[in-house]
């Protein structure tokens, strides 16, 4: 038997509710989950293995989202349930650029010229649906467009049906390189299957608070470039690293328990061209000045978990700092902010 609290919400609130939960639960006790709504709410469930203190818990909802909305908190038995499958089972695929974040059931929906992320944990919104990681994936796509020198992929020489072409792409078409028929439904790992003609260098990317590994894999799927994610939550960690080998993408991404910037491991692979924060205004504030340190000039930062009402904080902290706005995007009352950081003479990478 385990013990269900649940409300449901909006989003915005529903999100203002999993931060404050995310800082005291104990995860071995309890698990934090978001279920979408016929209704296009989002209910916050919260699975406990004991009986839980039910008065602490609607302090902790009233804390984050008032008095009203802590009373309307349901508390519950239930049988012992999959709550990762649960929050999955009723989402749709996400569509962000060419990105499409979808669970295992809508595997066969995918067109296979999208970038196709299947995520099959559910932490923080950590699926995609949530308008933080949107954001976020809509700003990546967009760099990745405009990147200058783009790595080519160029399909394995035998048996995959494709032909070289010297268009750069294959069948005579330049571009992204179609999957081979094999590939159709699950992408080869990153290292095997398509090989990479890389640019002068790979770029360097940092997925700071990375929960379900979403922006991790999709940097990594679309730059095949080295990614480091990091998060502060052990569950968080085991996660990101489950969705990672799922995907296939662990040739490129390393996963670690850290905080902010001081682990000697986001140290040593400094400097970066692009980090991807998608996490809170008060932690990224506190972040801007180590973050300008470990930037290569020229570099980019994609800054999300910002209400549009807290934009201005980031930018003005990231601004003394010398990072200049780039592309301010703006979903369902958040913001996810673009900066760069200048390439300009003398500017030595730290």
């Amino acid at each position: 038997m385990s013990y269900l609290a649940r409300l449901a919400t909006d989003a915005v609130t529903a999100q203002r509710i999993m931060d404050a939960l995310a800082e005291t639960l104990d995860t071995e006790q309890a698990a934090a989950a978001l279920v979408a709504e016929k209704d296009g709410r989002w209910a916050v469930e919260l699975t406990f293995a004991r009986e839980p203190d039910a008065a602490a818990v609607r302090d902790l909802v009233a804390q984050a989202a008032g008095k009203r909305l802590a009373d309307a908190l349901t508390f519950s038995t239930v049988q012992p349930r999959d709550w990762v499958k649960a929050s999955l089972a009723g989402l749709q695929p996400v569509s962000a650029g060419r990105f499409v974040v979808h669970g295992g059931h809508d595997r066969d929906t995918i067109a296979p010229n999208r970038i196709a992320i299947e995520v099959e944990a559910a932490l923080a919104f950590g699926t995609g649906h949530h308008a933080t990681t949107r954001g976020c994936l809509i700003a990546l796509d967009a760099l990745v467009k405009r990147r200058k020198k783009r790595t080519r992929l160029i399909p394995p020489l035998k048996g995959e049906g494709a032909e070289r072409s010297e268009a750069g792409g294959v069948n005579g078409k330049a571009g992204l390189t179609p999957r081979p028929a094999r590939y159709a439904r699950h992408p080869p790992p990153l290292g095997e299957g398509l090989a990479i003609v890389a640019s002068p260098r790979q770029e360097r990317i940092l997925d700071i608070g990375t929960g379900s590994g979403v922006l991790a894999i999709a940097a990594a799927m679309a730059l095949r470039s080295p990614v480091l994610a990091s998060d502060i939550d052990s569950t968080a960690v085991k996660a990101a690293r489950e969705n990672v080998r799922h995907n296939r993408a662990g040739p490129l991404i390393e996963v670690v328990r850290a905080s902010g910037l001081a682990a000697a491991r986001i140290r040593t692979r400094a400097p970066y061209d692009l980090v991807l924060a998608n996490i809170l205004l008060a932690p990224l504030k506190q972040l801007a000045a180590p973050m300008a340190r470990v930037l290569r000039p020229g570099a980019r930062v994609i800054l999300s978990g910002l209400l549009t009402s807290q934009a201005n904080a980031a930018l003005a902290a990231y601004g003394t700092h010398g990072l200049a706005l780039e592309r301010r995007i703006e979903l369902d009352g958040w913001a996810t902010l673009v900066m760069v950081r200048p390439a300009r003479r003398g500017l030595s990478a730290p």
